[in-house]
């Protein structure tokens, strides 16, 4: 059988120890570069065997780890000059190995070249890349999955049959010839393929990482982290985090390098592509892409061209969903653009599939939140460039508490598009149970429950043995509803006012210490700085509120005739629900169901077979010490709602611009709060924005209707919105009955 060893070496020193090896490895082999050998000529039973020198950095800390010294001294361990081989040959044998992949004969590379390759390409060149491409496998398992890499992308992907088909369709619908829209997308390719490498990689994470460590200390779901890693041995992962602040991707590449998973290809705007951060990331793997690209076809095809190789070579990758940070705590719309893109990809490939990770992460304490808080309150956000990240970096030299990284549920993309049928909603009902899985992973810290607890407390100081009680109650539901809740420690006592601590220096919070105790309240003008750490854990208490809106609905005989086979307070639950759907991602109606039946059980384990009197409701919901949470979660969203309908209201039957709308609205939402008739966190172009989209939704501000039909419509909203005020005054109500009623006991 003839063999040829196919060398992929730069140097002489390479060449000569590849030789050596070969001389061990297949005595009699010759070796040859690629360059060197007539592919065409060759017997097709001739088997060729792929080898390169692999070069090693020295051992630091028992980490085999390139450093940022090594950088500044123009130094690449991974790659050293030819000069240098022959020394570290001699001196670090240790540190030189060969790989071998995996042998092909070439008739094998001749098949594959001929279903791969568009016509024209060359077959020496394919046999080049292919030999490259096995060497590179056969590397990673010696270094590690962790510097997995995609190597000779544009080559790769402009030489593929599929993309020159795709070109030339693209040609005749453009009027143009396949040459011109081929050296276009290869050209627009080029400015945002990911050229990894693995000396910026280490020096990246190394050097980056001081943007974190210093403030957050990590902590992460092992359990589920080993999951994924056996998940990624025959799939892809596409990471989905939720956006809080810039330093989330650091933060999980961490967590993802420190566990030996491949790197991520990040997509990101390209408003970070600034210098020096845009080269040194995009060389760590991010994928700096256009915020808009739907009117370049070109650059689309290019784009879906890239994609589909990402999915079909296997490699992760990560975006955020929200397509920007979110402002208010919670978790923002859903962008489906990059959803789309990949969903395409896999569709379009036999057999080919990702496991979508949806993936949390949040932080104790947060610097951005001021100024995301003043951007939702209508300023101006602040350009991303050099200064900044100095300035940024700057403010992470103080320990912040805790970044936690945690993972929904990871479910098969292909799967999930089947059972969401046709049409661009089932990219909607992914994109749902994605945000779904986000928040029932993320966890309720300190900080955010103290935050709902004092927001929804009367505006004034506390004592922490008053914060304490207020925080009793909601500890109880959330071990009763098994939620991943906060050290219940850091709720009480000693815990309780290191939290108390970690909120005042954020400014969240103000305190007084001059009379015989201590006290705290929400800062002036920082409402929407404390909301935001509320809004965090906000969903988790979604469904119990909507379950006390109903009882009170049902109690007092206003729940609107039922129809079709659910229900009466089904049909109330879905109505609440659908005025609350533009601000929390909700599971599909069978399951949103099922689970206010089990918040139900947790009220009254008698509701199914009590008739639900006003008095049964009553006392049922007095008897709730505490654990009331609907005029808490829901209050700042209906306060909102009655802003923006009622300056539409007012407008009449006219038609109204939406950014004018909302600016509009931030004037009377601040009136508003001025007088009390708000809360002042209700303040919030991003919530205004929110019931804007729920207003255009019912047709309140269609320009095509009927004036008439459009001022109906708004009516109707606004009459809904005072409905759910009222019923959450009514709470408050009882609430204040429960106060009084503890402290008459403790007399």
């Amino acid at each position: 059988m003839n063999e040829i060893v196919l060398a992929e070496v730069r140097t002489v020193t390479e060449h000569e120890i590849v030789t050596d090896w070969a001389a061990r490895a297949h005595p009699g082999v010759a070796v040859r570069k690629v360059d060197e050998v007539d592919i065409a000529a060759l017997d097709p039973d001739t088997v060729l065997i792929p080898a390169r020198v692999v070069w090693l950095p020295p051992a630091r800390k028992g980490e085999r780890r390139v450093a940022l010294a090594d950088a500044i001294v123009l130094s690449n361990p991974r790659r050293p000059p030819a000069f240098r081989q022959p020394a570290i040959r001699r001196r670090g044998p240790d540190r030189v190995r060969v790989v071998e992949g995996v042998a092909a004969t070439v008739a094998d590379l001749g098949a594959r070249y001929g279903s791969q390759q568009a016509e024209g390409e060359s077959f020496s060149s394919f046999v080049a890349m292919a030999a490259s491409l096995s060497a590179e496998r056969a590397e990673l398992e010696l270094v590690g999955t962790r510097y997995k890499v995609p190597r000779l992308v544009a080559e790769q992907i402009s030489s593929s049959a599929r993309f020159q088909s795709a070109a030339a369709a693209l040609a005749g619908d453009l009027g143009r010839t396949p040459a011109s829209v081929v050296r276009e997308a290869t050209d627009k390719m080029g400015t945002f393929v990911a050229t990894q490498s693995r000396l910026v990689q280490d020096v990246f994470t190394s050097t980056f990482s001081g943007l974190y460590e210093r403030a957050w200390s990590v902590s992460v779901d092992l359990d589920t982290l080993g999951r994924l890693r056996a998940l990624n041995k025959s799939s892809s992962l596409v990471f989905l985090p939720s956006h809080r602040s810039y330093v989330d991707s650091l933060i999980l590449a961490s967590v993802l390098h420190d566990h030996d998973f491949p790197q991520n290809l990040v997509l990101g705007g390209e408003n970070l592509a600034f210098w020096p951060m845009g080269p040194i990331a995009r060389r760590a793997g991010t994928i700096f892409i256009r915020r808009k690209f739907g009117s370049d076809p070109v650059y689309k095809l290019a784009m879906r061209s890239y994609l589909s190789f990402i999915v079909e070579k296997r490699f992760n990758l990560e975006w955020y969903i929200e397509g920007g940070r979110s402002r208010t705590g919670k978790l923002r719309p859903p962008m489906l653009g990059l959803l789309a893109y990949v969903a395409d990809a896999v569709e379009s490939l036999d057999d080919a599939d990702v496991m979508v990770v949806p993936t949390s992460i949040v932080y104790d304490q947060l610097p951005e939140i001021a100024a995301m808080a003043r951007e939702s309150a209508g300023g101006a956000k602040t350009p991303e460039d050099l200064k900044w990240l100095v300035k940024y970096a700057r403010a992470q030299r103080e320990y912040r508490g805790e970044a936690r990284v945690r993972f929904g549920e990871p479910f098969s993309l292909r799967q999930a598009l089947a059972a969401a049928g046709q049409g661009r909603a089932r990219l909607e009902k992914v994109s749902f149970k994605v945000m779904d899985e986000i928040n029932a992973a993320t966890p309720i810290s300190a900080t955010s429950l103290s935050g709902f607890a004092l927001l929804g407390a009367s505006d004034r100081a506390y004592t922490a043995r008053e914060i304490e009680a207020i925080l009793a109650p909601l500890l109880t539901y959330i071990e009763k509803r098994r939620l991943p809740g906060p050290d219940p420690s850091l709720c009480r006592g000693l815990g309780l006012l290191t939290t108390l601590r970690e909120l005042t220096e954020a400014g969240v919070l103000d305190t007084f210490d001059g009379g015989p105790e201590q006290v705290w309240s929400i800062a002036p003008d920082n409402h929407a700085v404390a909301a935001y750490y509320r809004n965090g854990a906000l969903h988790h208490f979604v469904d119990r509120s909507i379950v006390e809106l109903g009882m009170l609905a049902i109690s007092d005989g206003q729940v609107r005739e039922a129809d079709g086979l659910l229900a009466p307070a089904q049909v109330e639950a879905l109505r609440i629900r659908d005025l609350l759907k533009f601000e929390f991602f909700f599971p599909p109606k069978e399951e949103f169901l099922h689970r206010l039946g089990q918040e139900l059980d947790l009220v009254s384990d008698e509701w199914r077979t009590v008739e639900h009197t006003q008095e049964w409701v009553h006392d049922t919901l007095l008897a709730s010490a505490g654990m009331l949470l609907a005029r808490r979660s829901l209050q700042t969203f209906f306060d909102a709602q009655l802003v923006v309908a009622t300056h539409l209201v007012d407008a009449g039957g006219r038609d109204v611009e939406k950014d004018a709308a909302l600016a509009d609205c931030l004037g009377l939402g601040r009136q508003l709060a001025m007088q009390g008739r708000v809360q002042k966190d209700s303040v919030s172009r991003e919530l205004y924005d929110a019931a804007y989209r729920l207003a255009e939704n019912k047709g309140a501000v269609n320009e095509d209707a009927d004036s008439e039909t459009v001022v109906a419509e708004r009516h109707a909203w606004l009459d809904d919105v005072v409905e759910m005020r009222a019923r959450l005054s009514r709470l408050a109500a009882i609430e204040a009955e429960q106060v009084a009623g503890h402290q008459e006991n403790s007399r």
